[in-house]
């Protein structure tokens, strides 16, 4: 298996942080610029990504994506990235009226891939949580009122074991020229 199949089946949803190990500013800012070089619909680039490190704001961030059960690790990972949608350029917005899709969420989704397979690279654990108190953490961070906060993706030193992935077998997945 070639290096980056290696990477891709390693990368899992970390959901336990080692509290002792700090995350290394070198590393997170090569996390940073694999997000900011993912690409993105007529270049948009329609994110900001909000890294919080200051731990007492990361245990209050990661307090906020708790609730009914949800996310109770996330209080102990040492990063947030927090994922704020901006504008999409002129061309993109075009874009997307024409074809009827709207291209901000897909790259996000590619930069978030770009993030947490750049976390797994760098010996690091990730999650990527889209359940949170969007207000609370605007009103922690200063994000404006009126943008959207998708996501939040903790990082941090995994303190558990990679488990075993499930996944859907190829057949159920993957087809060649017909559906």
């Amino acid at each position: 298996m070639n290096d980056f199949l290696q990477l891709v089946a390693s990368r899992q949803s970390d959901r336990a942080y080692d509290m002792s190990r700090a995350v290394e500013p070198e590393k997170l800012e090569r996390i940073l610029e694999a997000a900011r070089l993912s690409p993105s619909a007529c270049n948009a680039q329609p994110w900001r990504f909000v890294v919080i490190t200051d731990p007492e704001l990361s245990v209050k961030v990661g307090k906020a994506t708790a609730g009914l059960g949800m996310n109770k690790f996330a209080k102990d990972a040492p990063v947030h990235i927090l994922i704020v949608e901006e504008s999409m350029n002129i061309t993109s917005f075009l874009g997307a009226k024409i074809k009827d899709k709207y291209f901000p969420l897909i790259d996000i989704g590619i930069a978030t891939a770009h993030i947490t397979l750049a976390a797994e690279s760098e010996g690091l654990g990730s999650c990527i949580l889209g359940w949170f108190d969007e207000k609370e953490i605007k009103k922690l961070t200063g994000i404006p009122a009126n943008k959207r906060l998708l996501l939040d993706i903790t990082i941090g030193y995994p303190a558990k074991d990679k488990r075993k992935k499930s996944r859907k077998s190829k057949d159920k997945v993957v087809s060649y020229n017909h559906y």
